[in-house]
């Protein structure tokens, strides 16, 4: 093994790239990283979940991965290798866990160097919390992984994002292009966002807790989120998000509809269909 076969640099350590350190340190890999906050690296030194980091760019810990992992924001992650991609070592794989392909692949792959490779992609996996102080690898077990090449990937970079999703222990390891990404996410992860957002703002009602059961706050949990990520997620895949809004609003037009009209076969069928549909995801 070469030394520096397994060295890996996460640029960005919040909850998913603080989660990555902390598996990919139990897989034999030395992890650095690179973030904002002095603080946050002396506290995930202190807790071993990286063996070096700094706030700054640094070009020693940039040069010597051969493995980057992104965990910034999408637009933040696209001018970051565009101002700092000198510094890459030749040969060097990068990839992201952000929520949005479309337009940011494409745009990293147009000016990259020929001798770094990028390939996109996203962990399906989080929690309602932020930040390194809450990461925890154990959220990333069984959970589903989605990889995003294009016809600019090589058949390595995806062995090895697919490697690295199986050290981590992801569940289903899935492939698809940028575009199916952004298609899929939209509905079941940007959409479902958007609606218990929604249910959260029809009322400002203080005392819902006391009243509420498991049912609401099962269906709200994803509500508690970052303003700033997530308003980018949503502008990034706008196209797709908004006719999928659309979508919803017949949807649940169609509801009403039989509730007005007191149609028990029609309202039946939906709750029947709903069913049906929900059991794939108890197998």
């Amino acid at each position: 093994m070469k030394q520096n076969e397994k060295q890996v640099l996460l640029i960005g350590l919040g909850l998913i790239g603080g989660s990555y350190a902390m598996g990919l340190k139990k897989a034999g890999w030395h992890v650095a990283a690179i973030t904002r906050s002095q603080s946050t690296v002396d506290w995930a030194l202190e807790h071993g979940i990286i063996d070096e980091g700094a706030a700054f760019v640094d070009p020693k810990l940039v040069g010597g991965a051969n493995l980057i992992i992104f965990g910034l924001y999408p637009t933040a992650m696209v001018e970051w290798i565009r101002e700092h991609q000198h510094l890459f070592c030749s040969g060097a794989l990068l990839t992201d866990v952000s929520g949005v392909k479309c337009g940011i692949v494409d745009e990293i792959q147009s000016f990259l160097r020929e001798d770094v490779e990028f390939i996109g992609s996203h962990p399906m996996a989080g929690r309602e919390v932020s930040g390194v102080r809450n990461a925890n690898d154990q959220i990333f077990v069984g959970a589903n992984f989605i990889i995003t090449p294009t016809e600019k990937n090589s058949e390595e970079a995806i062995e090895k994002v697919r490697a690295l999703a199986k050290q981590l222990r992801f569940g289903k390891i899935s492939i698809l292009t940028p575009d199916e990404h952004d298609k899929m996410i939209g509905f079941v992860s940007q959409l479902t966002h958007a609606v218990a957002v929604s249910l959260m703002n029809m009322s400002d009602n203080t005392h819902l807790k006391d009243y509420t059961g498991d049912s609401f706050r099962d269906l709200t949990r994803i509500a508690k989120i970052n303003e700033v990520m997530w308003s980018e997620l949503f502008f990034l895949n706008k196209e797709n998000l908004v006719g999928l809004i659309d979508d919803f609003i017949a949807s649940i037009e169609e509801l009403k509809q039989t509730i007005v009209e007191e149609d028990t076969e029609a309202i039946q069928t939906l709750f029947r269909r709903s069913t049906e549909r929900r059991k794939y995801f108890d197998k």
